[in-house]
């Protein structure tokens, strides 16, 4: 077993033993006539504000404040024991009451969203060092330009060189639509081969129709073309985890806010 699962088990084992305990004692509270859930709530609070932290973390990346990878492990096994503790504290997968409803609908949003970004840092680095390039997000528009001024050379200077318009033709009625922008986002997302296929069997049947001289030019397009699709799946793969970063962090907040504006309220009405 590696080292980073053993770790990540054991993190997930402290929090099963935290949740154990507050558990415990939360019966305790209960068995001597007291109210757990202010207990729980607390605690809860808490370990939402600790979880909140994990983004401070990633913007004071400067600071030693101990390593990225710890930190997330910590957040997935904290995000882990902050639902079970909601359930401990509302007794209930679904509260009564309009404000706690709204409270446990972004709470459960926010747990859903991060599962799904858990997934993606699982899944989407490590495709994305597969592909063989390295690209920045925001360079990606001008990697795509450049590629598609490139190809256009390559198209005419094969037009004025051999005399036929073949790839031309095919260029203006199929390729072009491929190099405009961005292509199969979807596709990409899902891990699908569904775009290199696409140029693969383009690049086929064109070559039927060429001779010698016109394939060279056809291979360097499809040259371009594969490094294109590759780019973009690195388009699809930082968008997505953009967008979620996008979902997941707004959703926390209003969750953060909402608890505390909760507590507020509970303790102005217990007194």
């Amino acid at each position: 077993m590696k080292v980073a699962t053993t770790r990540r088990i054991a993190y997930l084992i402290l929090a099963a033993a935290v949740f154990v305990a507050a558990a415990l004692y939360a019966q305790q509270i209960a068995l001597g006539l007291g109210d757990p859930a202010v207990m729980t709530g607390y605690y809860l609070l808490g370990l939402m504000i600790f979880l909140a932290l994990f983004n401070a973390r990633k913007k004071l990346s400067m600071v030693p404040l101990g390593r990225a990878a710890v930190w997330l492990r910590v957040h997935v096994a904290g995000g882990l024991l902050a639902v079970a503790l909601f359930w401990l504290h509302t007794r209930t997968l679904w509260p009564s009451g309009l404000y706690e409803q709204l409270l446990a609908l972004l709470f459960y949003f926010v747990s859903l969203t991060g599962v799904v970004g858990h997934v993606l840092q699982r899944t989407y680095p490590s495709r994305l060092t597969q592909s063989g390039i390295e690209v920045i997000y925001e360079r990606i528009p001008a990697e795509l330009a450049t590629i598609r001024e490139e190809v256009e050379s390559l198209v005419l200077k094969c037009t004025e060189e051999t005399g036929s318009d073949t790839i031309a033709r095919h260029y203006l009625e199929t390729f072009s639509w491929f190099f405009s922008r961005p292509r199969y986002m979807w596709s990409h997302a899902i891990g699908s081969r569904r775009a290199a296929h696409w140029v693969r069997n383009e690049v086929t049947n064109l070559r039927r129709y060429l001779n010698d001289a016109e394939q060279t030019y056809l291979d360097g397009l499809s040259e371009l073309a594969f490094t294109k699709n590759r780019i973009d799946y690195h388009y699809a793969a930082q968008s997505i985890m953009k967008m979620w970063l996008l979902i997941h962090l707004p959703l926390a907040v209003a969750v953060l806010a909402l608890a505390i504006w909760h507590t507020i309220l509970v303790h102005v009405y217990a007194l």
